[in-house]
């Protein structure tokens, strides 16, 4: 499978990156085996595979070689490439695509490697840190293109430009978040930005085992807690693994508080809703159809910066609906299933169903929003198992 194909099909996709060393963080892995590492990655499901070929990352074309050798997966050289003799190279080694770096190339000189890498077969990822360099690479009609959250000059992250700049990518194109990726929220907001795929290296490679880690990041569900009122609670399910945490802003609810909490970076944050959304600094809304006899109705929609990225589907309020799997199970797209879950039928939802999401409150609690923190992990590990 090509390297751009392998990356648009259906959920969040990786490319996981073999490098030994990087200017910000030094030596990772010094003594990384490019063809055992390759062969894990394609194990744990990596739509395709980067191979650093730069002595400063600690590479050469060798490690793509190896790699070739070893996998069948799509393999991206990654270096810093702007002549014909470099495309030709990466072909040779056995590459599937090349990263152009639009920081170091200018139009004219893009457009024509845009031009050798279609002669020579091979796909391109062209990178853009900004919002000038992202406006050229659609201009020049770039394919596949990645937004790199760290600054190469200073190697700080932004992942809020970041996220703003991939979801200005055409849905035309192939859209990578690239850099500064550590955990499944991390990912997921990219994802929910309208990232097709992430480009994770030095989080897999700074791992005990690298391919374990890349299954980690791409496991589904995601895991949600509900209702959440106290900082300790927050932190309990921060703990226990849970990927989502939720603040109902609907003052007829038994769950409801003011603001939504602070969350670490291993958790988005998810403000929920009656009617319509408010303003507050949650990465997500949850918005519920408004009820005439209940505090909610049945049906609601998780939103990104007002767009609809995902289906919540939760039973009546304090009602039951036997068929409400086999319906969730019926609906396209992301869905996030709620109604009654914890650690005794959780897996059975997931297996039903398949949600991207798992969403529980009620069940995890001592009483309306004070979460019973034994419970929370039973949920969470249930749902990861």
């Amino acid at each position: 499978m090509r390297f751009r194909d392998a990356l648009g099909a259906s959920g969040l996709s990786a490319i996981a990156e073999i490098k030994r060393r990087s200017p910000s963080l030094g030596d990772i892995r010094p003594h990384a085996d490019p063809a055992q590492i390759a062969a894990g990655y394609e194990r744990a499901g990596a739509a395709a595979i980067s191979v650093l070929v730069d002595e400063r990352f600690g590479g050469d074309w060798d490690d793509l070689r190896a790699a070739r050798a070893h996998v069948r997966s799509p393999l991206l050289a990654k270096g810093f490439f702007s002549t014909e003799e470099h495309l030709r190279t990466a072909k040779e080694a056995g590459a599937d695509a090349v990263l152009l770096l639009l920081r170091d190339l200018d139009d004219r000189q893009t457009a024509t490697l845009l031009a050798l890498a279609g002669e020579l077969g091979l796909d391109t990822l062209v990178e853009a840190h900004d919002a000038a360099e992202l406006e050229r690479a659609i201009v020049l009609g770039a394919p596949v293109i990645g937004v790199n959250a760290r600054d190469l000059a200073t190697f700080k992250i932004d992942r809020h430009t970041q996220l703003d700049l991939v979801a200005r990518i055409p849905a035309d194109r192939v859209a990578i978040a690239e850099s500064g990726i550590h955990n499944r929220a991390q990912g997921a907001a990219a994802e929910l930005a309208g990232a097709n795929a992430i480009l994770v290296g030095s989080a897999l490679m700074q791992a005990p085992d690298p391919a374990e880690k890349l299954a980690e990041l791409l496991s589904r569900p995601l895991v949600k807690v509900c209702g959440l009122t106290r900082e300790e609670d927050v932190a309990a399910a921060a703990e226990a693994g849970a990927d989502l945490a939720g603040f109902v802003l609907a003052p007829a609810s038994p769950r409801a508080t003011n603001d939504v909490l602070d969350v670490p970076e291993t958790m988005l944050s998810v403000a929920v809703w009656v009617g319509e959304a408010g303003a507050t600094g949650a990465d997500l809304d949850q918005v519920h159809e408004r009820s005439a006899s209940a505090v909610r109705g049945r049906d609601a929609v998780l939103l990104r910066g007002g767009e609809t990225v995902a289906t919540h589907l939760d039973l009546p309020w304090e009602g039951d609906d036997p068929h409400h799997w086999e319906h969730a199970a019926s609906v396209d797209g992301r869905v996030v299933l709620a109604g009654g879950l914890a650690a005794d039928n959780v897996r059975a939802a997931i297996e039903a169903v398949h949600p991207w999401a798992v969403d529980a409150s009620s069940r995890l609690e001592h009483e309306p929003g004070i979460k019973d923190h034994d419970a929370v992990r039973a949920y969470v590990e249930a749902a990861r198992a």
